[in-house]
C-alpha cells in the first residue's frame, strides 16, 4: 500500500457511494466499490453502471467492484463508508477485524445512530478505538452532479489534519473542491439535520407557500442547527460554510433531495410510507428528525422546525397542524 498514490475502499454501493468511487477512481486512485449484496456487485460489474441508483452513467473502467470485504479492507490504505446511518455501526463491526494498523477510516454518511442519538464520529470511536485516524466528508453534494462531472465542493473534517489534508487532496481536481477542517462535530451536526429541515421546506412548497416561506424556513433552520450544534461543542463558523449553509441551502430548494421531496408529498397530503415507497431510497431526515429532537430535549436547545418535522412524521400531526404551531409561537428577538 502507498500513501503517495492510496488505494481506497468505498463501502457501500447507493449513489453517494457510487458517485465518491466514481470521483475517486477517475483522479486516478485505485479503488474498489462494495456492495452489500453479491448480486447488486454482479449487476455493477456486469452493467458498468449503477442502473438502480445512478442509471445511464458509466462506472470508469479502473474502478473495480466486490461483495467480498475480506477481500476488500485488507487491500486498502483509506476505507471511505458510506452506508445508511441505520447500518453505520454494524458496518464497522463487520471492518473492525480486517483493519490493519496503518489503515485509516472515512466517511460519507449522515445522520445519527437510531435511538441512541449518537454521532457518527462517536459510533466510530467506539467501535474501532482511539489509534485510527478518522474523517468525515459532507457538503453541498448531489450524487448525480458529481458523476456528472458538474463542479462542486465538499469538506473534510478530522481531528487527524494530516489525514484531513490527504483525503481532501484524494477527492480534489479540476472540477470538485475539497477543503478542510477539524470541527468534526459541526460538519455532522448540520449534515443530519440539514435532512430533516429539507423536509419542513419540502411541506411548505407542497402546501403552496411560496418563496417567502422557504427563505423564512432556511434562514429560521440555520439558527436551530446552530444552536443545537454550540450546544454540542461545534464552531460558530463551521454552519455558515459548505456543510452548514451551503448543504442546507442545496437540500432545502432541489428536487433532487429525497427528504425535500418527501416533504412535497407530504405537503400535497400524500401518506408518508406511499411516499417513501415511491422513493424508492433512504429518506435520511425520517430517523434523524427523532434523534434530533431527542437530541435538542436531552440539552434544553429550542428547535421547532424540527419539533413539528419530528410531530409529523412520528406523532400523525398534520402539516396544516404544524404550520399554525409555528406561527402562533410568541414574539421573540430573531437573534436570541
Amino acid at each position: 500500500m502507498s500513501d503517495a498514490n492510496p488505494t481506497i475502499a468505498v463501502l457501500g454501493a447507493g449513489s453517494w457511494g457510487t458517485a465518491l468511487a466514481m470521483l475517486l477512481a477517475d483522479n486516478g486512485h485505485p479503488t474498489t466499490l462494495w456492495a452489500h449484496t453479491p448480486s447488486h456487485a454482479e449487476a455493477l460489474q456486469r452493467d458498468r453502471c449503477n442502473e438502480r441508483y445512478l442509471p445511464g452513467i458509466e462506472l470508469p473502467t479502473a474502478l473495480e467492484v466486490s461483495s467480498d470485504l475480506t477481500e476488500v479492507i485488507p487491500a486498502a490504505d483509506i476505507v471511505l463508508l458510506v452506508v445508511p446511518s441505520h447500518a453505520f455501526r454494524e458496518t464497522l463491526r463487520k471492518l473492525k477485524p480486517l483493519l490493519l494498523p496503518q489503515q485509516r477510516v472515512a466517511w460519507g454518511t449522515k445522520g445519527l445512530e437510531p435511538d441512541t442519538r449518537k454521532l457518527l464520529h462517536q459510533l466510530a470511536r467506539e467501535e474501532l478505538g482511539d489509534s485510527i485516524p478518522l474523517a468525515v466528508v459532507s457538503g453541498p453534494t448531489f450524487a448525480r452532479e458529481v458523476a456528472h462531472k458538474l463542479p462542486g465542493a465538499v469538506t473534510v473534517a478530522s481531528k487527524n489534519q494530516d489525514f484531513a489534508l490527504e483525503l481532501a487532496r484524494t477527492l480534489h481536481n479540476d472540477y470538485f473542491r475539497a477543503y478542510t477542517s477539524h470541527d468534526v462535530i459541526g460538519v455532522e451536526i448540520g449534515g443530519a439535520v440539514k435532512n430533516v429541515l429539507a423536509i419542513a421546506a419540502g411541506t411548505a412548497d407542497g402546501l403552496g407557500f411560496g418563496a417567502n416561506a422557504r427563505a423564512a424556513l432556511i434562514a429560521r433552520g440555520v439558527a436551530e442547527i446552530l444552536r443545537l450544534g454550540l450546544a454540542l461543542g461545534a464552531q460558530n463558523e463551521t454552519f455558515m460554510g459548505l456543510t452548514g449553509l451551503g448543504d442546507l441551502v442545496l437540500t432545502c430548494t432541489d428536487d433532487q433531495s429525497r427528504n425535500r421531496r418527501l416533504g412535497l408529498a407530504l405537503g400535497q397530503g400524500k401518506s408518508r410510507d406511499e411516499t417513501i415507497q415511491a422513493i424508492g431510497q433512504v429518506v435520511e431526515g425520517i430517523n434523524t428528525s427523532r434523534e434530533i429532537h431527542a437530541l435538542a430535549q436531552d440539552h434544553n436547545v429550542d428547535m421547532p422546525i424540527t419539533e413539528q418535522v419530528y410531530l409529523i412524521l412520528h406523532q400523525g400531526h398534520t402539516p396544516r397542524e404544524a404550520v399554525q404551531a409555528l406561527m402562533e409561537r410568541a414574539i421573540r428577538a430573531e437573534l436570541d
